[in-house]
């Protein structure tokens, strides 16, 4: 699990590129990664610094003012919004709302979004959905349009480059709470053997590889759009079904939601708009739907 930095280059082709910097040790690893050596020089490269205040602790403000300086120090842009979720907010809904406000700064900026999660994240990820029961594609995780350079670098290097540059950073107190799923699966995951976490990781490779030849089927099976032919979807294996309408709807529906598409499907009239939850909405005629994804 070695790494350099220059390395990034190859991760990252030149281009608008938004940071999310918690304050914490990765991100802040990660940032100054991207500025060293002035690899990532304008006018090839812009980067923004997003940061996200859940207000779920007392001096989180404190991390808010931290990033702002660091943005400060390397150059570039900061942006930044608070919200008071509260101390018993759910780890659902805190990343939920992070993300939000980071994807909203990506578009604004027409830029990728750049994240620090790294290969103890990997295992960690694996092991909570293993967990809770997942089924394939809880094993792909991390697979998005997020940027994630640091995915085959592990916490003990990151650690390392901190301390080697003399970085300063925030530890966050509630990452030492058992309140946290996470917390208590990064506890448990921190001892596995290297070999174990390279097992996991190397699992999570092979199932990302997979779920992109399944989305490729999926399209040689469907196409692209805009109009799917209902006579198909009546006619096929419902799991083949549902994991084809999965891929139509960008994976917004979950798996009852898209039970009751597929029903809708077979048997709703023509001319029905038909709301599936979460933006999404199937129009029909007698032979064919579209998909609309509402923002």
């Amino acid at each position: 699990m070695g790494f350099q930095a220059s390395s990034l280059k190859s991760i990252m082709p030149p281009g608008r590129y938004v940071v999310a910097v918690s304050g914490g040790v990765d991100s802040v690893v990660l940032l100054d990664m991207l500025m060293r050596g002035n690899q990532f020089a304008a006018p090839d490269y812009k980067f923004i610094v997003a940061h996200f205040d859940h207000g779920i602790r007392d001096d989180s403000s404190e991390d808010a003012g931290f990033v702002a300086e660091l943005a400060k120090k390397y150059g570039l842009e900061f942006a930044s919004r608070r919200e008071t979720l509260g101390s018993g907010v759910s780890e659902e809904l805190a990343r939920t709302r992070r993300y939000t406000f980071l994807r909203s700064v990506a578009n604004q900026n027409h830029a990728k979004l750049v994240t620090a999660h790294h290969a103890d994240d990997v295992v960690e990820s694996v092991t909570i959905n293993l967990q809770r029961g997942t089924g394939w594609r809880g094993l792909a995780v991390m697979d998005s349009d997020v940027v994630r350079p640091l995915l085959d670098i592990d916490k003990q290097l990151i650690l390392d480059y901190a301390r080697r540059y003399h970085l300063i950073w925030h530890e966050d107190s509630t990452n030492a709470s058992d309140a946290y799923l996470r917390n208590r699966i990064r506890r448990r995951a921190h001892d596995l053997a290297d070999d174990a976490k390279r097992q996991v990781i190397a699992l999570r490779s092979h199932q990302v590889g997979l779920k992109a030849q399944i989305n490729q089927e999926v399209v040689d099976l469907v196409g692209t759009g805009p109009e799917y032919s209902r006579y198909f979807f009546t006619h096929i294996n419902q799991t083949v079904a549902l994991e084809c309408l999965r891929y139509i709807v960008h994976a917004r529906l979950t798996r009852p939601q898209l039970g009751r598409a597929l029903l809708a499907i077979k048997t709703a009239k023509p001319h029905v708009i038909y709301e599936a939850g979460d933006g999404v909405e199937f129009r029909f005629t007698s032979r064919n739907f579209v998909v609309k994804l509402i923002k």
